[in-house]
């Protein structure tokens, strides 16, 4: 039997890097679509300025590396990181921030530790959080969805916005943004009001907030493709969610006017997202299987964790960089057991 190659592997393997990253990019293509449709083509600008602006970054340090450039460029890696960070972020955010954010993410926290299979850390998330924790009220000024809008903004004044600061005629920034479910239920319950009562705000919808529940969805379908076609596996997912539902499931049972029904938490932020695309990344995440159902087990946890006692009210970000660090760690102890290397007997 002849093979390509005369020395081995004599079988090309079939998940390439961008091969992979491109499953990524299709999958998260859907989402994408319900974020603009909901809240507005800021998303698409952000996706366009994440993206240039995250390739530009690549492509300078492989030149001041003296490596070649087209090959880092095609593996789509920071195109799969732009997307991940844009996505992320509010649709009005500054262009400034958007290319600060993907020249952290890209420069100090991929190629600063040797590339892409190197970074102990997530780009895409560290890179919110650096915007989060240094611009925390522009990181959390949402668009209302669309359905609730009073203005709808076009795309000519949100680039205008976005690149001058100049506002549509009339307005002020805090009348055509608005506080995430997440931040607007947190809010209310410090000031000791009900479930019940935070609810009949008409930013609701059956389980989470309006609008972000549909976008969840298309996620959720894009992460399953990507479970189908083994982009991904299903450990880390299942466990991510598992562990989120589970303690807030927990806790509403305990007081279901204190704490939020468990698809509120799926529903009204990043959840979804963080499950399937971003808790996901093969180079920071778990490797064993044990280790990914620990993994992502731990995720969910502390996302609830923080959101209901911490600072920040949606904590998919934090949660991921916290367990980057401890993903070493947990693979490690949970490696499976070499091949023909028993335990000695007496």
């Amino acid at each position: 039997m002849e093979f390509p190659t005369h020395s081995s592997p004599h079988i090309g393997r079939p998940n390439r890097v961008d091969k992979v990253m491109l499953q990524v990019v299709l999958a998260l293509i859907p989402g994408t679509l319900a974020l603009t449709f909901y809240f507005g083509y800021g998303v698409l600008v952000n996706l366009l300025l994440a993206i240039g602006s995250a390739v530009a970054f690549e492509a300078l340090v492989m030149k001041l590396r003296k490596r070649p450039v087209t090959p880092v460029l095609m593996d789509l890696s920071a195109v799969v990181t732009a997307m991940l960070f844009a996505v992320a972020i509010p649709p009005l955010l500054p262009w400034w921030m958007v290319v600060l954010g993907m020249a952290f993410g890209i420069i100090m926290v991929k190629q600063m530790y040797g590339g892409l299979g190197y970074n102990p850390f997530n780009p895409a998330m560290a890179a919110y959080v650096l915007l989060l924790i240094s611009y925390p009220v522009e990181m959390t000024a949402w668009l209302p969805p669309s359905v609730l809008a009073e203005h709808h903004i076009s795309l000519r004044e949100i680039a205008l916005f976005k690149f001058t600061g100049a506002l549509p005629d009339d307005y002020t920034l805090d009348a055509i943004t608005m506080a995430t479910p997440l931040d607007v239920m947190r809010t209310n319950l410090d000031l000791n009001m009900m479930i019940s009562e935070i609810r009949t705000n008409p930013l609701w919808g059956d389980f989470g907030g309006l609008g972000w529940e549909w976008v969840g969805n298309w996620f959720l379908m894009g992460g399953i493709w990507m479970v189908y076609k083994r982009t991904i596996t299903w450990q880390i997912p299942l466990a991510f969610l598992t562990g989120l539902v589970g303690m807030a499931t927990l806790f509403w049972l305990f007081d279901s006017e204190s704490f939020p029904f468990p698809l509120f938490h799926l529903f009204s932020g990043g959840a979804i997202l963080g499950a399937f695309f971003i808790a996901t990344d093969p180079v920071t995440a778990s490797t064993t299987r044990t280790g990914q159902l620990i993994y992502g087990a731990t995720i969910g946890i502390l996302v609830y964790v923080i959101r209901t006692w911490g600072g920040y009210p949606d904590a998919v970000a934090f949660a991921v960089l916290l367990m980057n660090m401890a993903a070493p760690t947990i693979d490690y102890y949970t490696r499976p057991r070499t091949y023909g290397h028993g335990e000695m007997k007496s």
